[in-house]
């Protein structure tokens, strides 16, 4: 089968050969090399009757400014000025239905997505290949609306292109509570948002790990004859993301990766919350991201002619090396009497300004969220595209899997989630016999292992993969001459890190990605995570070096206060395990939860690889008992521990248990899956009659309160720790065995 029968035409529908009379310049698409075109899929001639169903509408709008168009030949017209004329209304249709909804809801934010209607509706009519009938097909374009307070541009262009997501009735309920149409995108709430984003640059990132999951299952499966992943990614930004470290941390990794179908498109409007950008930002972005290594282009007034951003969107196409950056001037509350202004990014219109809008675009006869009918039908053009183009690639799929059975068994195991049955056997299991090691060793070999089976584990480490132990021996590195390697090398980009992690694991293709590096660096990182369990992306965190244990790097890199923290997130599963047994539980159910993300809290210093009653399969229940002594009777007092502190519990129950006392010891390896077991499950745990409890953990004792009750007594650390070896500072904080049985004395006695 010829590549030319697997793809569809790589230009967009608005490329043609003649020149519009309503154009500054022709679009040189003969000069473009088109490198696998279709010639099926050009554009077909519109027909006289489509055009003068448009008549009446474009004439009421456009006959005082258009002077040298016959209007009573208006069917012989040429194709690209017709079409050039529809965009134009649908854009006025767009923006009206933008301050219909900010001023219905009283809310929301029209400034960007005013100035930016023309090029999103660009995008989704013209150049996205997607099905509105199902937005999760894989073989679809992406879409990322990084500057997220635009939202409403993207869900009234999901309305129109006929995503059953976003309705007129959604659009009415912008910013309203339950409501389809919050005010950022979220993409667990709106179907055809790929990724929630909010916080700014957040979306840049993102979008760059989506075009990494592109390219690296491109390289796993394609062949010379048969291509099955080809899509794109486009990425929309504003002066805010341009700000903010994370867009530079993840640009500088998609041009070093040479992320070639990546379009980052720069809403440049000159205008923050604040203020004018002058205010904080005088560098030449565009100057920035060519260093970065992405082909840059600048597009001057959009409004007054787009064809200059096609041409830019085509240069796009043309480039194989690397990442595109187009920035686009525009005004920010265009039509509005805030335009150009900072006054437009947020908040509703005067009723004057709303009148003077109207008039600009001859829509003053027109009711609330009118939209004119022929627009749907002009939008269903491109929906018609994507579902024939989603119907040849099943077909493609199915010649593939007869050319290359393999690949392809291996290709439809990432697309049903990634997990093959019975995958969880591959887990190691430790005797008390094995040697001694920390849990990040035995984190190295549950990853290893679980490589082997799990076809799309994919991920890397911040520049401490050593440390960390977080990399896949015997595969490749994810590089330029090898795209298809499992192993990310990220750099010392701990932010971008994780919510390009986020783009792949949204990705939708069964990709597992983990990310690694210690856990005070997890600060770095923290809103990533936070998005990470708020849009369902199971990322896995690998976060080692998880205490005052790490001893002679000192407080600056001695976790104390991030495991409250990030326990505090919701959704978030945070796991410490105690040996190696528990990590692997702990793996066991990070890889299974595939819409939650999970983070594993590691030990530098070394730990028993099977301590005395842990469970790698009792890790599910988030706390359990590993030993008590107390027979028929109720303990008198309980010992709680997580990770490398656990044994001292134990070795402290010992102690006690040779002077006769009833001591259970429990391991609470994940706080919020024990917190979701049953009542009567916790009840058998953390009896409710046994108020002497001791917990035990080297950190914050932030949190610990709950399990120990006001009566029991909380072993953890206030401080930032302190400079030395491990056990003596250990020693200093009270981390013994001798210091806890003291303590459980204490209270016993009482």
């Amino acid at each position: 089968m010829a590549i030319s029968s697997l793809l569809y035409n790589p230009y967009p529908s608005f490329c043609t050969h003649r020149r519009s009379k309503f154009s500054a310049k022709p679009i040189a698409c003969s000069s473009l090399k088109t490198q696998n075109p279709n010639p099926t899929a050009q554009p077909t001639s519109l027909s006289g009757d489509y055009k003068l169903s448009w008549k009446k509408e474009l004439n009421k709008a456009y006959q005082r400014e258009i002077t040298n168009l016959n209007w009573d030949k208006f069917e012989e017209l040429d194709d690209e000025s017709f079409q050039n004329l529809v965009d134009k209304r649908c854009v006025d249709n767009v923006r009206m239905l933008i301050v219909d909804s900010v001023q219905n809801a009283q809310a929301g934010h029209p400034g960007m997505a005013l100035g930016m209607a023309g090029v999103v509706f660009l995008l989704y009519r013209h150049l996205m290949k997607y099905n509105p009938k199902n937005p999760k097909w894989f073989n679809r374009d992406r879409f990322v609306l990084s500057a997220g307070h635009g939202c409403l541009l993207q869900y009234i262009c999901l309305h129109l292109a006929g995503f059953e997501s976003v309705q007129i009735e959604d659009l009415k309920r912008l910013c309203k509570l339950g409501s389809r149409t919050p005010g950022h995108p979220e993409n667990v709430v709106t179907s055809g948002i790929e990724v929630t984003t909010g916080p700014l640059g957040q979306g840049v990132a993102n979008a760059v790990g989506l075009a990494l999951a592109e390219a690296h299952l491109a390289a796993r499966f394609n062949k010379p004859d048969a291509v099955i992943v080809d899509h794109r990614t486009y990425c929309i930004m504003g002066d805010g993301c341009a700000m903010e470290g994370i867009t530079h941390e993840a640009a500088s990794l998609a041009g070093h990766w040479k992320l070639n179908k990546l379009t980052l498109i720069y809403d440049d409007n000159h205008n923050t919350i604040d203020g004018p950008t002058t205010l904080a930002l005088s560098e030449d972005i565009s100057a920035q991201f060519k260093a970065l290594g992405w082909h840059t282009v600048t597009v001057d007034n959009v409004d007054a002619d787009m064809s200059p951003f096609k041409d830019a969107l085509l240069s796009a196409f043309n480039e194989t090396e690397k990442p595109t950056f187009i920035r686009v001037k525009t005004l920010i509350g265009k039509l509005s009497g805030k335009e150009g202004t900072s006054k437009a990014h947020h908040g509703a219109f005067s009723e004057d300004d709303l009148r003077n809008m109207k008039q600009k675009v001859n829509w003053t006869d027109r009711e609330r969220f009118h939209v004119i009918p022929m627009i749907y039908r002009e939008m269903q053009k491109q929906a018609d595209v994507g579902e024939r183009l989603e119907k040849e690639w099943y077909s493609n799929l199915y010649s593939y899997q007869i050319k290359y059975p393999q690949e392809a068994i291996e290709f439809q195991i990432l697309l049903s989630g990634g997990l093959l049955p019975g995958w969880e056997n591959s887990l190691p299991r430790w005797s008390q016999s094995d040697p001694v090691d920390a849990t990040r060793g035995y984190s190295e070999m549950c990853l290893n292992q679980l490589a082997k089976v799990l076809p799309g584990l994919i991920g890397g480490s911040a520049d401490l993969a050593t440390s960390n132990k977080a990399y896949l021996h015997n595969y490749d590195d994810f590089l330029p001459s090898s795209p298809w390697g499992r192993n990310i090398r990220y750099g010392v980009r701990e932010h971008a890190m994780g919510a390009i992690s986020n783009g792949i694991a949204l990705h939708g293709s069964g990709l597992i990605p983990f990310a690694a590096t210690f856990l005070i660096f997890s600060d770095y990182m923290k809103n990533t995570i936070r998005l990470a369990a708020l849009s369902h992306a199971g990322v896995i965190y690998v976060m080692t070096h998880d205490s005052i244990g790490l001893g002679e790097d000192g407080p600056t890199h001695q976790p104390v206060e991030q495991l409250a923290g990030l326990r505090a997130i919701p959704h978030l599963l945070v796991f410490r395990p105690a040996d190696g047994n528990e990590t692997a539980g702990a793996y066991k159910i990070a890889v299974a939860n595939r819409a939650t993300p999970s983070l594993i809290a590691l030990s530098r210093q070394k730990v028993a690889s099977n301590l005395m009653g842990t469970s790698g399969d009792a890790v599910k229940r988030g706390g359990y008992t590993i030993s008590d002594n107390s027979g028929e009777q109720m303990p008198e007092i309980i010992l709680i521990g997580t990770g490398s502190e656990l044994c001292l519990c134990e070795g402290s129950a010992t102690r006690l248990r040779e002077a006769g006392r009833r001591v259970r010891v429990v391991s609470l390896v994940c706080w919020r899956l024990f917190d979701r077991q049953p009542r009567e499950y916790k009840e058998r745990v953390l009896p409710s009659n046994v108020v002497k409890r001791v917990s035990v953990e080297a950190g914050s004792p932030v949190g610990w309160r709950e399990y120990v009750g006001w009566e029991g007594v909380v072993v953890g650390v206030d401080e930032f720790g302190a400079s030395g070896q491990y056990l003596d500072t250990f020693h200093k904080y009270g981390f013994t065995e001798e210091n806890i049985t003291r303590i459980a004395n204490i209270l016993l006695c009482k």
